[in-house]
């Protein structure tokens, strides 16, 4: 439960020596390098951007050729293979790779012009597909469809829209030219859209009959060929059924360098590794002989890192604590517990160097508010048998996805308290698999007692869980202001607080409202009811004095307290936003109960007992799945909007070590500290 501290870790050394230091402090993964501080130093930085280009060129080029092997060679994943992450690699094989990267780069060219050259046959094939579609109308001429005629008779090709018949444009044609009459027109082919034709006349009169047929929509056909149209179709199916021949051949070849799959990813991250490289090396001012670097570090990690470094090469290190003004990179340390909630935590943001890492608190809190919510044993059961089975075989997991199912894991186990406390287990299956099916009803007891039958129970205690997170938060408030010697802070923002709420809750007590809610009848002594009354009183009375003290204009620092007094309806409404945890909880409940019935509605039997296990598998997991996602969001929502709204800002920037951030394997480096 902690925020690192972070010191300022600089070193001066050699310029010779400046690429192995970095590979090394890449491998270490412990620093962030930052040379803010360095900015007037007076040192000259070195131009790195077209090596770092280069790089990241190359890494895309392997990139490319292995989404070209994923396409026609794909690997065979479980549906779980997300959870692996990402493949070990032996340093030595890691050199082995990077020593051949010259070879590799000629493989990851070659699938690419493979892939080039598949595209271009594969765009070949549409184009001559779109040709002999065109030709389709014209199967039946016997000629070319370029032919002309011979040296006295002229042979006119060409195609009319619309349904036309041969009929009609022979009137047309005697309309618009009357004297055309030694002429013949033949229909190749026609449909609903057009009409082919080939038109014979005598040389002469080609060019009169032609206007006087474009007068009727005609048009020469876009396509012209110099043999018949079916030798031309037959020409272009062989030269397609040659071209898919050669595309079956390419995608052969690609899939022939399927084997380089791993050596292309080694490559792909150890070229990303050395543009990262050279992005920090493009920073770091220098001068002839020498270079500085500077940058953030754990505190704890500070001494180690020095000693590793000053055994390995020849520099000087100068360790220092920030200075105030400074705001450092935040990197929180929490057990397994604390940890599983920090991926939700930093959603919301880090918390500033100066807060409090509520981590572990929160952990408490939401872990305790998402099994109340979900609230079935056997949901709980499956739950968190999923999420630690996948903790235990995947170990090399993602850090953030090992946190988040570590979090649902324990998120299991209070929702099968929560089960057994209000004897939900699959709703009430147990009652009714025993009744319909062995005729003998087994009810399976709660230890605390059941939601349904007697809601505003849970209600009630849905409430005072809510005060006691509030009251909590309001509590970290005042441990800051204690923490940061802000006495008078704490003493008006959060004891009179204190005062007049509790003031308030005693004196609602024993009213009649909450006995009406509640159907108990508390009873105070009459110096309790004083004490709540003297404690409303106070506090009211310190906020309306107190709350704009910073205010020198009395009226206004009086109004400023009374609209202080008047967020008491905001802790009311925040207190009411604690019945979701009702809500959800007996949706759970009757929702697995609504299942149960309907799988039991078929009676016994053994088509009964088929129903049942369909609706109730398929029943259940749906209400799982749903009230989970419920259960999730409206727990985030009363940390990030109750919770913290008493005491939490974040804003903190996360901590960003200068380290290998690879994309397919992790190296497996010999040195750590």
């Amino acid at each position: 439960m902690a925020i690192l501290q972070m010191q300022r870790f600089s070193i001066c050394a050699m310029k010779k020596n400046r690429k192995a230091i970095l590979e090394e402090l890449q491998s270490l993964g412990v620093m962030e390098v930052n040379t803010a501080n360095l900015e007037e130093s007076g040192l000259n930085k070195m131009n790195t951007t077209e090596a770092r280009q280069k790089f990241e060129k190359n890494s895309t080029l392997a990139d490319h050729a292995l989404e070209i092997l994923d396409e026609y060679s794909p690997q065979k994943k479980s549906m779980f293979s997300s959870l692996a992450g990402k493949e070990l690699v032996e340093k030595s094989k890691y050199e082995a790779v990077v020593s051949g990267q010259a070879e590799l780069v000629k493989t990851a060219n070659q699938l690419l012009s493979l892939k080039k050259k598949l595209s271009e046959n594969k765009a070949s094939i549409v184009k001559k597909e779109t040709q002999i579609e065109a030709l389709a109308p014209w199967m039946n001429l016997d000629v070319p469809l370029s032919f002309s005629g011979t040296e006295k008779v002229a042979v006119i090709i060409g195609s009319i829209g619309g349904e036309v018949t041969l009929d009609e444009i022979y009137q047309n044609l005697a309309k618009e030219d009357p004297e055309l009459e030694a002429f013949d027109i033949q229909c190749i082919s026609k449909d609903k859209d057009q009409i082919c034709i080939a038109a014979v006349c005598i040389r002469s009169e080609a060019a009169r009959l032609e206007e006087a047929l474009r007068t009727t929509g005609f048009a020469r056909p876009a396509l012209s060929t110099r043999r018949e149209p079916a030798a031309v179709k037959k020409e272009l199916e062989q030269e397609i059924a040659d071209l898919q021949g050669e595309i079956k051949q390419i995608e052969e070849k690609i899939i022939s360098y399927a084997p380089k799959r791993e050596e292309l990813e080694i490559l792909s991250d150890y070229y990303r590794m050395r543009a990262q490289k050279y992005e920090v090396l493009g920073d770091l001012p220098q001068s002839r002989q020498t270079f500085v670097l500077s940058g953030y570090i754990p505190a704890r990690q500070a001494q180690a890192l020095k000693d590793h470094l000053t055994e390995k090469f020849d520099l000087v290190v100068d360790i220092e604590d920030l200075k105030e003004e400074e705001e450092p990179p935040i990197l929180l340390k929490n057990n397994k517990v604390a940890g599983s909630v920090e991926g939700v935590l930093s959603s919301y943001g880090l918390p500033q160097i100066s807060e409090f890492d509520p981590s572990s608190i929160m952990a408490v809190f939401y872990i305790f508010f998402f099994g109340l919510m979900l609230s079935d044993a056997a949901y709980g059961i499956l739950v968190f048998a999923g999420c630690a089975i996948a903790l235990k075989k995947f170990p090399r997991m993602e850090e953030s996805m090992q946190k988040t199912l570590r979090m649902f894991m324990y998120c299991g186990l209070s929702t099968l308290f929560w089960g057994l406390m209000f004897g939900g287990f699959f709703g009430d299956a147990i009652a009714v698999v025993s009744r319909v099916f062995f005729g003998h009803e087994i009810v399976l007891k709660p230890l605390w007692f059941e939601p349904l039958s007697n809601p505003m129970k849970l209600l009630i205690f849905c409430m005072l869980f809510g005060v006691i997170h509030l009251f909590t938060g309001l509590g970290i408030k005042g441990y800051l202001c204690i923490r940061d010697k802000k006495y008078l802070d704490f003493f008006c923002d959060v004891v009179l607080w204190y005062c007049f709420l509790i003031g308030l809750i005693l004196m609602l007590l024993p009213s009649q409202i909450f006995v009406s809610m509640s159907q108990m009848n508390i009873v105070f002594p009459a110096w309790a009811n004083t004490l709540a009354k003297a404690l409303t009183i106070i506090g009211a009375l310190g906020l309306l004095l107190m709350s704009g003290r910073d205010n020198k204009n009395p009226a206004l620092r009086l109004a400023l307290g009374a609209y202080d007094i008047y967020n008491v309806t905001g802790w009311l409404s925040d207190v009411l936003s604690y019945s979701r945890l009702l809500a959800l909880g007996l949706a759970t409940g009757v929702i697995a109960s609504v299942i149960n019935k309907m799988g039991s509605m078929m009676g016994g039997g053994i088509i009964g007992a088929i129903v049942f296990i369909i609706v109730f598998i398929i029943g259940h997991i749906f209400n799982m799945a749903i009230n989970l996602l419920g259960a999730y969001v409206h727990t985030n929502r009363l940390q990030f909007v109750e919770f913290f709204g008493k005491f939490y800002e974040g804003g903190g920037r996360p901590f960003q070590p200068f380290k290998s951030k690879t994309k397919y394997v992790d190296i497996k480096e010999e040195t750590s500290l």
